[in-house]
């Protein structure tokens, strides 16, 4: 249906008096998620990025309404993207692109599991999805992207897996996004330029009980961009996720920043001790001073 706000509370009442099965009800609690969605996307059309722009349908936070804003003003050649890290894809960067905006795209998770899940998916054969099994690495990445991608140029890249964020993206030769989403270790601040060692079988929980100890900084991540042809031109209020726009296809309307102007510390929080108690920032410091790290160097 073509959802508005003034018909939207008559919408919910009539909704929530139907009586449906549990399959039923998760499609339709999905279907509402992303008619809200849009709704939302209307409203946001000529909001400011990056902070006004954000909201979520399908993001772990407002990261879809900053790819929203992205793909309306960047020049695309080819609606395509490559997420991976993504488990089950019910939360993802690129879900409600692949719906709304009917992109293709090609997932990828470690797990069998997650990509028979996402196989599963009703979504999946009614759109131009491709997901495989992969536990990405230095090695694979790029002929993992050659054989499952039709073109060199597509629009948009996500690297989320909490680890080896860094190395994946800086070995990445086969693809040339418009737009790059990447994961960056808040715990790291602005200024620091720091990743974790490449390991090729980097698990996050397995690396330190705590689970803070993974992925780079956001100063590591921009001389990486910086040496790819990026700029910086926003991080999700969150705390967790910086985006990135290919430097011949910025509009002017998109500022390229420094990382002490894009940085937003995390909003949330995930470490803990052996006993399953919360980590003060205090704590996590100490704890990543015992961890080794590489230093990114500048040019």
């Amino acid at each position: 249906m073509n959802l508005n706000l003034p018909n939207l509370r008559a919408y919910l009442r009539a909704w929530l008096r139907l009586p449906l099965a549990v399959g039923t009800l998760e499609r339709r609690l999905e279907r509402l998620t992303f008619d809200l969605g849009c709704v939302q996307d209307r409203l946001s059309v000529s909001a400011a990025f990056p902070r006004e722009c954000e909201y979520q349908v399908f993001s772990q936070a407002g990261d879809d309404g900053l790819i929203q804003h992205l793909v309306r003003h960047v020049p695309i050649s080819h609606r395509i993207f490559v997420e991976f890290g993504v488990e089950n894809y019910l939360e993802s960067n690129t879900r409600f692109l692949l719906w709304k905006d009917h992109w293709a795209g090609l997932v990828m998770d470690g797990s069998q599991k997650h990509i028979d899940f996402i196989r599963r998916d009703p979504l999946y054969c009614r759109r131009a999805l491709k997901a495989e099994r992969a536990f990405i690495t230095v090695a694979n990445i790029n002929q993992l992207l050659a054989d499952h991608l039709p073109t060199q140029s597509i629009g948009l890249l996500s690297i989320d897996i909490d680890g080896n964020d860094y190395w994946i993206w800086k070995a990445i030769q086969k693809v040339t996004p418009a737009i790059v989403i990447t994961e960056y270790n808040h715990r790291f601040g602005a200024s620091r330029a720091v990743t974790v060692p490449y390991a090729e079988d980097f698990v996050r929980g397995q690396a330190h009980p705590s689970r803070i100890y993974y992925g780079a900084s956001l100063k590591g991540l921009w001389i990486l961009a910086q040496e790819k042809g990026y700029d910086l031109v926003g991080c999700n209020s969150f705390g967790n996720n910086a985006f990135w726009v290919r430097r011949d296809l910025r509009p002017a309307s998109l500022r390229a920043l420094t990382t002490e102007e894009a940085y937003c510390s995390g909003q949330f929080k995930e470490g803990c001790d052996a006993r399953g108690n919360a980590l003060s920032p205090e704590q996590e410091q100490e704890i990543l001073k015992s961890l080794p790290l590489v230093e990114i160097g500048t040019k």
